[in-house]
């Protein structure tokens, strides 16, 4: 079987309610780990897409998020409702999400300008 051609990471991380950071689940599971699951077979990309639970991704002030390579696109408060459209404009299109992208120099910045 060929390499996959996506390999997309979603973060399941969930904090204890008051912490300093935001989680992107409330409980462990991700809606949007199921939307997108769900958009990948019906477009029949099973062979060419996974999609993976992941850890914490360290990016908590853009959460919920995820990640898609090989092109390291990152994308912040992704929705269930999200799922669709980056299934088919990024996987299936190969032109990323652009009004859900995590700026670049937003990355690894907890004091995010595009931040709230």
């Amino acid at each position: 079987m060929p390499a996959f051609e996506h390999h997309v990471f979603v973060c399941q991380n969930s904090r204890p309610a008051g912490a300093p950071r935001r989680s992107c689940t409330a409980d462990g599971t991700s809606p949007v780990l199921a939307s997108l699951q769900q958009k990948v077979r019906e477009a029949g990309l099973g062979a060419k897409v996974r999609i993976n639970k992941a850890g914490c991704l360290n990016q908590c002030e853009h959460g919920p998020v995820m990640v898609v390579y090989p092109e390291a696109v990152w994308y912040g408060n992704v929705s269930p409702d999200d799922a669709a459209e980056i299934v088919a404009s990024h996987l299936v299109g190969g032109k990323p999400v652009e009004r859900l992208r995590i700026a670049d120099d937003c990355l690894n910045n907890p004091h995010c300008p595009h931040c709230g």
